[in-house]
């Protein structure tokens, strides 16, 4: 099991990562929502603001209003950072889950597939 500490680092360098690719997300003006990130198996939860096509804010914490949630457990936190599973693979296991509306998914898709 990977500690908080971990888990927050992973966090930070994929809040840098879709900084980096915020020119490419094509998110219409005024696009903000509130990430929370439950990390599943340490009681944790991670959450961060997404404004102006970046991750912003990230905090320990939670956000009871967030209106995209992610569960993941921490060792599938780690294994998506080191690309020993793929998102999308993750995703249809069940390794994540994600809890949006659907128009806040298609948007988030690119945002939160980060390499």
């Amino acid at each position: 099991m990977a500690t908080v500490d971990e888990c927050r680092n992973v966090l930070e360098k994929m809040a840098g990562k879709v900084a980096k690719k915020s020119g490419e997300l094509a998110l219409e003006d005024g696009f903000e929502r509130t990430l929370a990130v439950e990390i599943t198996d340490l009681g944790q939860t991670f959450s961060a603001k997404l404004a102006g096509g970046k991750l912003n804010d990230l905090l320990d914490g939670d956000a009871p209003d967030a209106e995209v949630r992610i569960l993941i457990a921490s060792d599938d936190l780690i294994a998506l950072s080191k690309k020993e599973i793929k998102p999308a693979k993750a995703f249809l296991t069940g390794k994540i889950k994600v809890k949006a509306s659907v128009k806040d998914l298609a948007k988030l898709r690119k945002a939160l597939k980060v390499d």
